[in-house]
């Protein structure tokens, strides 16, 4: 079984229990985790708490160069990372290389580039009339994050909190840690720092709401379910922490008429099934105009044929399993729901992968017909189904997109880019993809409702961990 990280060095849990880390496209178990108890949760803040003032009165070039050092380490250790992710959460093999570890590679590059260019602003200070304007370190930083693109989230906020002069209490999901570990392996071998870094393996009610919980915990950033986000803001409400929370979405992709519709329904539809659906993200209702709603369907079944399930491990895969047996069972009900609200099955549905006698399948799954209405037009499904809605005007269609009660991210497709913008501005929404606009590792992402608060990437994302001081001069 795995260890724990406190202070510095890998040490037993307090706890007894073991969690299973399943292998979904083979549905064996791979590895053994600690299930981490209250206790270690107080021994890693404890650890935290005490190096902090150290590690806060750093400048950031020092912190800089600290991580400098552990991003070559993991850059180094790239392909490996990648091999661990296609096992921990069934990434396709290219995939989990290109998106699973090459983006946290870019995020961790990106963040440190920032707070080369903007930290003596930052830290130091800006004059601003007769007032310094500091950013300053929050304290002691849980981080909660979630299984779809574990080392992903994990960089999001591990990065930019140490690099802001915090420290960190890490507990990644008990579904797919693996990865946390690699990341970890790093750091150790960076030498930051005892106690700037903590592991915490285990379960959301357990080590989750202990973070969550603890009056030496000044933050907690999470990513995951709105449901669970909710339950994390109320524990940490006791204490009066602060909280950023990234979690679910229902994204509306609105193409226009006069938009090309082959390349917007097939870009559409890759963006519904990379990572299996299991995208926060994920533009899962697609809405096109009555004239041309017929033809999109056919387009839309036509590209999801070409995402058929395979190993993960075979370089030629584009869709591998679901992450585990209980994620299989929500997306297989949510499209015999479909079925029964009288939603138009057009391909996939929720029987048996054939030729898949193990691991964790489904078919890439398309709905025509659908009503916003309707729950697989409502509630998040995190898997690859695509719901195409119809609309008569363009003002139906910015009414339908915003009708629900997330607003993490959606698409806007237009002939002309002008009306796309204008459209884009009006949806609620946290990052719009206009033309299917390229990722910008700089802008922030984070989303509007119950799709959470605060935001992400960027300099958006290195202020999250950061207080505000104004000295009045």
């Amino acid at each position: 079984m795995r260890s724990l990280y406190i202070d510095g060095a890998w040490c037993d849990s307090a706890s007894n229990e073991a969690l299973d880390v399943v292998n979904p496209a083979t549905e064996q178990v791979i590895d053994t985790v600690p299930a981490g108890a209250a206790a270690d949760v107080d021994a890693a803040v404890d650890a935290a708490a005490a190096a902090f003032p150290a590690w806060s009165a750093l400048t950031p070039g020092q912190r800089v160069t600290h991580l400098t050092k552990a991003l070559e380490l993991f850059n180094a250790r790239l392909g490996d990372i990648a091999d661990v992710l296609t096992r921990d959460i069934g990434a396709p093999a290219t995939f989990a290389a290109k998106v699973q570890a090459g983006l946290p590679s870019l995020m961790f590059k990106t963040y440190v580039d920032l707070v080369e260019e903007h930290g003596e602003r930052y830290f130091t200070g800006e004059r601003v009339g007769t007032s310094l304007v500091v950013h300053e370190p929050i304290g002691v930083v849980g981080a909660i994050t979630p299984w779809n693109y574990p080392l992903h989230q994990i960089v999001l906020k591990v990065v930019p909190a140490l690099l802001a002069g915090n420290t960190v209490v890490l507990k990644p999901s008990e579904v797919a840690p693996l990865s946390a570990y690699s990341l970890t392996e790093v750091l150790d071998e960076a030498g930051l720092p005892a106690g700037v870094f903590n592991l915490v393996s285990g379960t959301g009610p357990v080590v989750g709401e202990a973070i969550a919980a603890h009056p030496k915990v000044d933050m907690v950033s999470f990513t995951g379910s709105t449901r669970a986000g909710t339950r994390v803001s109320q524990v940490a409400a006791e204490t009066v922490k602060r909280v950023a929370l990234e979690l679910g979405g229902k994204s509306p992709n609105v193409i226009l008429p006069g938009a090309d519709l082959t390349k917007a329904v097939k870009r559409g539809v890759a963006d519904v099934m990379r990572n299996t659906g299991q995208s926060c993200n994920a533009l899962t209702r697609m809405l096109v105009h009555r004239d041309s709603y017929e033809e999109a369907v056919e387009l839309a079944a036509a590209a999801a044929a070409k995402y058929a399930p395979g190993d993960p491990a075979d370089e030629g895969t584009r869709m591998g399993p679901l992450v585990s047996a209980a994620q299989l069972d929500k997306v297989r009900s949510y499209v015999d729901l479909g079925v029964q609200e009288g939603a138009r099955l057009v391909t996939g549905g929720s029987q048996p992968v054939e030729g898949r006698d193990s691991g964790y399948y489904v078919s890439p799954t398309v709905f025509a017909d659908v009503r916003n209405d309707m729950r697989i037009a409502q509630e998040e499904i995190f898997g690859p189904v695509l719901a195409l809605i119809a609309y008569d005007t363009v003002e139906e269609a910015v009414e339908i997109a915003n009708d629900t009660v997330y607003g993490l991210s959606a698409g806007v497709w237009s002939g002309d880019p002008d009306e796309g913008l204008a459209v884009a501005r009006r949806l609620r929404a946290g990052q719009v993809e206009l033309n299917g606009g390229a990722l910008n590792p700089r802008a922030p992402f984070g989303g509007y409702k119950r799709s959470g608060n605060g935001r992400e990437w960027g300099l958006s994302g290195l202020e999250e961990f950061c207080e505000v001081k104004a000295v009045q001069m």
